[in-house]
């Protein structure tokens, strides 16, 4: 992991949030082949995909920010952790008020997916940011967490890629704008990820607050939409998911870290 040194936090998170726009823009690009995605695939990705989200919020987010935090700890880590929530409340209210083609409920349906998924890979995105910033600055964070943090959000991107361009092209946009459209959604992960680490690079007083905000946000995220996404498809294949994910980044993280 040495080679890591010789880039600064926002060259790591540029490549990092590059890698997770990508595995948005393969789930997308399925759209040229397939006109459904499979269930039982589907499931299993996004409960995997929380697990790692989850363990990659506690290794990842909050141990960082509660060695960092000396003075003050616990209001710190819960201002930040409830804040980075109560952004994704917000924005899932927002959604669900949109008044975005209220005539026609399935191009609504549509929009609010895209605008949805869009909105949601902000945080994420920053989340990577913030991991990776911290890395290069030193800060109490190990290279594999940092890394496990990235992987978990590009796997739940991959399905993501997909919600957002199979229903466009059922309603009958071309494969091609859904796919641009689809992939667009995580290209905000970029700008997200470099912003974060530029942030904690230069405000190193920040990184707790961050740190637990992208917490917060990265908890909320998998509660509101991998979970019940997941768990629709069948309890126990999206419980072993969950387990399997959670278990994955904790080997990695425990062996490696």
């Amino acid at each position: 992991m040495q080679w890591i040194n010789n880039f600064t936090g926002w060259q790591l998170a540029l490549m990092a949030t590059a890698f997770t726009w990508a595995l948005t823009a393969a789930g997308a690009a399925f759209v040229f082949f397939y006109r459904k995605v499979n269930d039982s695939a589907f499931s299993f990705m996004m409960s995997s995909a929380a697990g790692i989200m989850l363990a990659s919020t506690f290794f990842s987010l909050l141990v960082p920010a509660m060695e960092l935090a000396t003075n003050f700890s616990y209001l710190i880590l819960t201002a930040g952790f409830v804040l980075g929530g109560a952004l994704i409340i917000v924005i899932d209210l927002v959604m669900e008020k949109s008044k975005f083609f209220s005539g026609n409920a399935q191009k609504r349906s549509c929009v609010v997916m895209c605008v949805a998924v869009t909105m949601h890979n902000v945080p994420e995105g920053m989340a990577v940011g913030v991991a990776f910033g911290a890395l290069a600055a030193g800060q109490t964070m190990e290279a594999v967490a940092a890394i496990m943090l990235a992987v978990g959000i590009g796997i739940q991107n991959f399905p993501e890629g997909m919600c957002v361009a199979f229903p466009l092209r059922a309603n009958g946009i071309s494969k091609a704008k859904s796919f641009f459209i689809g992939q667009l959604s995580g290209a905000v992960e970029i700008i997200a990820g470099v912003i974060g680490a530029l942030a904690v690079t230069a405000v190193s007083g920040i990184l707790p607050w961050a740190l637990s905000f992208s917490a917060g946000a990265m908890v909320a995220v998998v509660c509101s939409e991998l979970i019940p996404e997941s768990f629709s498809q069948g309890k126990i294949k999206a419980t072993v998911g969950v387990i399997f994910g959670f278990a994955l980044m904790m080997i990695l993280d425990l062996a490696f870290g």
